[in-house]
């Protein structure tokens, strides 16, 4: 026997786009859209709408945005709508009062192979800490953040040619369909919920600031890599050289070279390399972007640009 759903979908950023439009694509009731409020941005400070509010509505789909999840105002007209489940991607964390709300749960979909790398950065960390493969899982929400019961996933492999923005868009597909498939085995009853097993081996993933991104060149060639790829497009990994602030998004490992110079310090023709000392082995900046300037290939930044020492 089939349900008659009447869903209600939270998210802010694009990651979550592709998996509203699937639901709808799919004839899917979505009630209402719950979204972050306008924010200024750019030069202007204009206000500007969040990426799943434009989508929502284009598609003529009332928008809820919040600024205190658990004011009265909003939990009566969240509860008019009468939904019986709520589906969440990327969108902030809810109180139970919300997530309790409708008779068939509500679930979020998370970039990562839980219980592995719960928390803000999922995607981030996994490729900091140069894994082959993540994923995304569905997962009934409860009180703690991301420790909620299981009740798909679906693998992707992380290739070494991936980073941040690669993985992001490939995990933004596939939980688009893990959010259908979930959705569809909730609507036939056939849902057979699984608690996260925690273990020594269990990784976090932890929000990432400024701070976080500053680049340790006391690490290997391959754990410096991993780092910067980790962080690009954004927030980006950064370091001083010659006393100016560099982003670096993309670098090579220097297979078999080493220089005799300390892990942090350059070596560079000035015309066409520019190559950094690690603690073990040495890489090369392919890609980045200086303090006030723009991004961009290393050969066209040393045709204007001469670094020292």
């Amino acid at each position: 026997m089939t349900k008659d759903l009447r869903i209600v979908f939270m998210g802010t950023p694009d990651f979550a786009v592709p998996t509203l439009q699937t639901l709808l694509e799919h004839q899917y009731n979505v009630v209402a859209v719950i979204t972050a409020p306008d924010r200024p941005a750019g030069r202007g400070q204009k206000l500007h709408q969040s990426p799943v509010k434009e989508y929502a509505v284009a598609q003529h789909i009332p928008v809820l945005q919040p600024t205190n999840l658990k004011s009265e105002a909003f939990l009566e007209e969240l509860s008019s709508y009468q939904a019986n489940l709520q589906i969440i991607v990327a969108f902030r964390m809810l109180p139970e009062v919300v997530w309790a709300m409708p008779e068939l749960g509500s679930f979020n979909i998370h970039g990562s192979l839980l219980p592995q790398y719960r928390g803000a950065a999922p995607i981030n960390w996994a490729i900091i800490n140069g894994e082959k493969e993540t994923g995304v899982t569905s997962f009934f929400l409860k009180h703690e953040i991301d420790t909620g019961d299981m009740i798909f996933q679906e693998r992707v492999p992380i290739l070494e040619e991936d980073d941040f923005g690669s993985v992001y868009e490939k995990l933004k597909h596939e939980g688009a369909r893990l959010a259908l498939r979930t959705v569809q085995a909730i609507e036939r009853d056939e849902v057979q919920p699984q608690p996260q097993v925690v273990s020594a081996e269990t990784k976090h993933a932890p929000k990432i600031y400024k701070e976080t991104c500053e680049i340790n060149w006391n690490l290997t060639a391959r754990q410096v890599r991993d780092f910067i790829r980790g962080l690009s497009p954004y927030p980006a990994a950064w370091t001083r050289i010659n006393g100016k602030a560099f982003k670096i998004f993309k670098t090579e490992p220097l297979h078999d070279t080493a220089y005799d110079i300390a892990p942090g310090q350059i070596h560079t023709d000035n015309k066409t390399f520019l190559h950094v000392q690690t603690a073990a082995g040495a890489i090369a900046v392919l890609d980045l972007q200086m303090e006030g300037k723009k991004r961009m290939p290393v050969q066209d930044l040393l045709r204007g640009y001469s670094f020292t020492g």
